[in-house]
């Protein structure tokens, strides 16, 4: 049976697939938890950066935390690199930290603040500042790093974080969520504030996918593990309607064989409720969080939606996915 950790913006919830329900334990209440990543070699062992207080491990699925002493209070973003083992998180203000030791120790990557762009990073809602809203280590090559500002830019790194390029062209420079593909070295998934795109060139270029979509707020991205020219986006009309109180004009989209984005429905809300926050491809199935803390399922690539049935606590809202049974990595 499958298991998925979601961040829930208050805390970490551990969802166990028992039957035809999914039995929730939530853990770290009132922490903040906002971001998430699995060890891939070790899938008990979990970390989750919280808005005010660092990183917290786990070793055994969620059930008991260890704080990680990150310099750095606020993070906003994780990951845990499949072909190294190791652990990178970003805060805000704007710093890149990594860990050789399972997050015991510390290392900055600052040359990530050298960039000619730096200046010019800012967060629209708190302009005097910046975060790093996203980190993407290849799963191919342990040097290979990619990196999103909100707002700045897509910046990469083919030294381990030692030196960096700036924005790389063609990418949404207000990145919001980053993917690379499992089993395909090379090609990389970016959705951002002004819509999506992709590279097959290791991230060093890229090119714009909107073709289709009437909503090029995007937010979540993920792929196919089997089939690189199948990803998943989540979007919204702007920011103000993804993340406020009301109607948030919300929608899924599948893009096949550079084909225009198709729009999913499918049993799904029409319109959606909340902002799909996370969405996770895995193991044949599509799993969509949203804000208001609903878990929709798909087994056919977005053909058909199930709402996913919870038992034990609630869930106030989905920021953040990750799964157990995360895809085999073929290293290239």
């Amino acid at each position: 049976m499958a298991r998925l950790y979601a961040a829930t913006g208050d805390g970490f919830a551990r969802l166990d697939e028992a039957g035809e329900a999914w039995t929730v334990e939530l853990a770290l209440s009132g922490s903040g938890a906002q971001c998430l990543a699995v060890d891939s070699a070790d899938l008990d062992t979990v970390f989750v950066g919280l808005r005010e207080g660092g990183v917290r491990r786990s070793v055994d699925g969620g059930r008991t935390w260890f704080d990680c002493k990150l310099p750095e209070p606020a993070a906003f973003s994780l990951a845990v690199s499949a072909a190294d083992g190791a652990v990178y998180a970003g805060t805000e203000p704007s710093r890149l930290f990594r860990s050789d030791d399972r997050g015991e120790s510390w290392s900055e990557l600052d040359s990530l603040l050298e960039l000619p762009s730096r200046p010019h990073w800012s967060f629209p809602p708190r302009p005097w500042t910046s975060h790093v809203r996203w980190i993407a280590p290849s799963p191919h090559d342990a040097d290979l790093l990619l990196v999103g500002i909100e707002l700045g830019g897509l910046m990469r790194s083919s030294d381990g974080g030692q030196s960096w390029q700036d924005h790389r062209p063609g990418a949404q420079r207000d990145v919001h969520s980053l993917a690379w593909h499992p089993r395909t070295p090379g090609h990389a998934y970016e959705a951002g504030g002004g819509g999506a795109a992709f590279s097959t060139d290791a991230g060093e270029s890229w090119q714009p996918a909107d073709e289709g979509r009437d909503r090029h707020y995007a937010w979540s991205v993920t792929v196919d593990p089997d089939d690189p020219d199948c990803w998943y986006i989540s979007a919204s009309t702007g920011p103000r309607t993804a993340h406020g109180r009301g109607d948030p004009q919300a929608r899924i989209y599948r893009r096949r064989d550079g084909e225009p984005w198709q729009p999913l429905a499918g049993g799904l809300p029409e319109p959606l409720p909340a902002m799909p926050y996370a969405l996770l491809a895995s193991d044949g199935r599509l799993f969509a969080g949203l804000a208001n803390g609903e878990l929709w399922e798909s087994r056919d690539r977005g053909d058909s939606w199930t709402a996913m049935r919870l038992e034990g606590g609630a869930l106030i809202a989905v920021l953040a996915l990750a799964s157990e049974r995360l895809p085999v990595v073929l290293h290239g």
